[in-house]
């Protein structure tokens, strides 16, 4: 009876939120089908003939209706609530150390100088696989959380170094995470500024370095979004407000829901929308970051450099549940001044389609130069070392160009810069990769497996083997000589992770503004005032 009353109400709850989604809905059609899935749930819990847990099943059946949907819809359980508030917040006691999480142990990616976890001497590439007396491999939460607590609280950490086991005990510091991690006055008087994420404070950030750098006398900016995975829209704004006048629109949301339909403009009056400027973005620049490189593109208002960005145009709005819980859910398009959309990838039954380059719609910016929907942000100037493709992907993806630096780390006490970015380098790497017995299949090679299975099945691949079999051996060779193409993307990740281990970001960031091919250029640009006004006009 108990549980015949909570899914009666569990349906009355949702029929009640969807009723007034929109027109274009079949009311009656919902309510049909949640009846269905309603007594379905019910008699599954009540009659299968082994024990099935209500909530597992619940979030089985949750997971495989978001699975058909884009990978940014999805749900959130009342502990991840917590921990989305955590994070967004940029406030928390932890040990100031960047992990990912896995079955059996947490993985140190990155730390952060004098943090808890650096003055307990912990290194990038420790595999911690015990937190007080809960062993990773027997946690079926994410353990991850069990290194966050009260500030001044004290947490024993159970590590693996080099196959070593070790252990060390920290205390947990408030932790508020910056969201421009690096700005500095350079030779030539441009003032650079990194923006990791776009937090609450992004923009209050921005300016005071902005501010900041231009008492130091900075005559040109360079704002680096590189890597900035994106945040939230009302920053973007606002950032792109610093440099542009009062009342320019900024982005616009499309959705089949009227009220999603927005125009967003700036507020404020600009800082300067005068100063040159510069903005650096490469694969991994994502959502707010295209929308602040791609207006101040459309507008004409700075030059991009760098690397064609991610490719995120899809808008998430958080929707309070049941019980603590929390949907997030694609609910528009944005598209920037000129009416282009980035949105680089289509979602047909969950699966990722790219768009291809002949789809892409011409349009254009202020001045009338030339700009593409559907790939991302394409820079105004293109940079070699900041593209990807699918054979880096693969390799980050792996931990190879992680595991390597933790190789070179592990062998070098002193960091020799010298070493760094060179064909030395890039052939230690590729001797790593073959031991490690790294195998890449490209997606080409991948759909020719696909047509030889239907082949075999029509009884007709035995006519056409030959074919097969030579179009398999150019592949092959294509994607062997493809390790090479990618070698000034490779050197470049490989140089950024290595240094990473001795000098932290701030060591890497030295080494980009006297070695980056990008903020090299970005130099160049801005110091020629005619070069800089030409690829704007």
């Amino acid at each position: 009876m108990k549980k015949k009353i909570i899914l009666s109400s569990l349906t009355l709850v949702v029929i009640g939120s969807l009723a007034f989604k929109s027109v274009k809905n079949d009311f009656f059609e919902i309510a049909k089908q949640i009846e269905i899935f309603t007594n379905l749930y019910k008699e599954i819990n009540m009659n299968y003939v082994d024990e099935v847990s209500p909530s597992e099943l619940m979030n089985t059946a949750i997971t495989a209706m978001l699975a058909d949907l884009d990978p940014y819809t999805v749900y959130w359980n009342e502990q991840q609530v917590i921990e989305g508030r955590i994070r967004n917040q940029g406030d928390y006691a932890g040990i100031g150390a960047h992990i990912e999480s896995y079955a059996d142990k947490i993985l140190i990616k990155s730390l952060e100088k004098n943090s808890p976890a650096d003055k307990a001497n912990l290194k990038i590439g420790d595999e911690i696989i015990k937190i007080d007396d809960i062993n990773i491999s027997e946690y079926s939460e994410d353990a991850g959380q069990l290194l966050q607590g009260e500030t001044g609280s004290e947490v024993e950490i159970t590590f693996t170094r080099n196959g070593q086991k070790q252990s060390t005990v920290l205390e947990r510091e408030k932790h508020e995470k910056n969201a421009v991690i690096f700005h500095q006055l350079l030779e030539d008087k441009s003032g650079y500024i990194v923006l990791d994420q776009f937090t609450k404070t992004a923009s209050a950030e921005v300016i005071k370095a902005f501010k900041e750098l231009k008492r130091e006398g900075a005559t040109q900016i360079i704002l680096d979004l590189r890597n900035n995975p994106g945040g939230l829209l009302s920053e973007a704004i606002n950032i792109t407000n610093i440099f542009v006048d009062k009342g320019t629109t900024i982005v616009t949301t499309k959705s089949v829901i009227e009220k999603y339909n927005k125009t967003y403009v700036t507020q404020n009056k600009a800082l300067d929308t005068e100063i040159p400027l510069v903005v650096l973005i490469n694969h991994k620049s994502a959502s707010a970051s295209e929308i602040v490189s791609g207006s101040l593109q459309d507008l004409d208002r700075a030059v991009v450099i760098g690397g064609r960005s991610f490719g995120k145009g899809l808008v998430q709005r958080p929707k309070k549940l049941n019980y603590g819980t929390q949907a997030k859910i694609t609910i528009s398009r944005y598209y920037t001044p000129s009416g282009r959309s980035i949105q680089a990838l289509d979602y047909v039954d969950g699966v990722a389609v790219r768009k291809s380059e002949d789809s892409y719609q011409k349009f254009k910016t202020r001045n009338g130069r030339e700009v593409f929907s559907g790939g991302g942000i394409l820079p105004d100037i293109l940079i070699e070392n900041e593209s990807t493709n699918a054979l880096t992907e693969e390799l980050e993806k792996n931990n190879l160009i992680f595991g390597f630096a933790n190789q070179y780390f592990s062998k070098n006490d002193e960091l020799d810069i010298s070493e760094m970015n060179n064909d030395k380098l890039f052939d230690n790497f590729k001797s790593f990769v073959d031991k490690n017995d790294f195998s890449f299949e490209s997606e080409t090679e991948k759909e020719l497996q696909k047509l030889k299975d239907i082949a075999e099945k029509e009884n007709i691949y035995q006519k056409v083997n030959k074919d097969f079999e030579a179009l398999k051996n150019q592949i092959n060779k294509a994607e062997e000589t493809l390790f090479d193409q990618s070698q000034p993307q490779l050197e470049l990740s490989l140089t950024k992770e290595i240094i990473k281990r001795y000098v932290y970001n701030e060591g890497v960031f030295d080494y980009l503004i006297n070695n980056g091919k990008s903020i090299s250029k970005a130099k160049e640009v801005l110091n020629d005032q005619k070069a800089y006004q030409k690829i704007l006009e």
